[in-house]
């Protein structure tokens, strides 16, 4: 595989942040975050797959699947608070609202929300005092997600477009970050996690679930643009995922679940994981 070459714009994290989720100075646009190289290959490619996923929402959500998250992650409980096309958008490797002991009046944000799933979970949660912001690259699922929230009559949740390596949100603002099997699809998951802390407010936390694998995977999948939509050609293995965490300044590192993952049956296939953890922001 070419070694990959990158041209990084730094974010103008001191911009305002338009009503429609922009942060200014082309954070939206991914040419303002990669100028060459395979990513943008990537990067339409899950665009293009989400897309067409939040076109076909409605039917996939009543229809049961094991391969739909709502299905295999949620209670019916949980289930039953959502629409169909929240439900049918859902393609995460967790749940990690249930875990994340949301509080009342918090401001919680999901990146790569899809159509809403745990930002509408989350939102019961943290009441009329609080506020969720969803977060998502594809325009498509953006429109969803907005639609889901008139369904919902979700007022104290808003939907921004642009990338978790860039997110449209100011510093020190969310008092948790939520994600369900979004990093793994990103190439520089350094960035995201250095994006994270610097949203969170001091003694702030993250709580996501995400696909890592025990050992390396081979050439032939980390090279597959479509092992990379379905979020394993990205995966990193275990021990460097956690680097990244505690490099971007996290402590407190605690693995809440953790799953062997049933995509496949390939040798390599074993070695993929689905992780749910948690980590904080120093109070100081």
């Amino acid at each position: 595989m070419e070694a990959r070459k990158f041209v990084f714009l730094s974010p103008d994290y001191g911009s305002s942040i338009t009503e429609n989720g922009c942060c200014g100075s082309g954070c939206c646009d991914f040419e303002a975050v990669v100028l060459s190289g395979n990513a943008k290959d990537i990067t339409n490619a899950v665009k293009q797959r989400y897309g067409a996923l939040a076109e076909r929402a409605g039917k996939r959500g009543l229809k049961a699947s094991d391969n739909k998250a709502s299905d295999q992650f949620y209670s019916e409980d949980q289930r039953l608070a959502l629409t169909d096309e929240a439900a049918g958008a859902s393609t995460g490797c967790g749940n990690p609202v249930k875990v994340a002991d949301v509080k009342t009046g918090e401001t919680v944000l999901d990146l790569g929300c899809g159509g809403g799933i745990d930002c509408f979970l989350a939102a019961k949660s943290v009441g009329n005092t609080g506020r969720v912001i969803g977060v998502d690259m594809t325009p498509r699922m953006i429109s969803l997600a907005r639609n889901n929230a008139k369904k919902l009559n979700a007022s104290n949740v808003v939907f921004k477009r642009g990338h978790i390596e860039q997110i449209p949100q100011d510093e020190t603002t969310v008092d948790l970050v939520i994600s369900n099997g979004s990093i793994s699809q990103s190439e520089w998951k350094h960035l995201v996690f250095s994006e994270i802390f610097r949203i969170l407010k001091a003694g702030g936390r993250f709580v996501i679930s995400d696909i890592i694998t025990t050992e390396p995977l081979p050439d032939s999948v980390r090279d597959s643009t479509a092992r990379w939509v379905e979020g394993v050609g990205g995966a990193a293995v275990k021990r460097s995922y956690l680097t990244m965490i505690e490099a971007a300044g996290f402590v407190d590192v605690e693995i809440l679940e953790e799953r062997a993952s049933t995509r496949g049956n390939e040798e390599w296939s074993s070695s993929v994981v689905n992780l749910t953890l948690r980590a904080h922001k120093p109070a100081k």
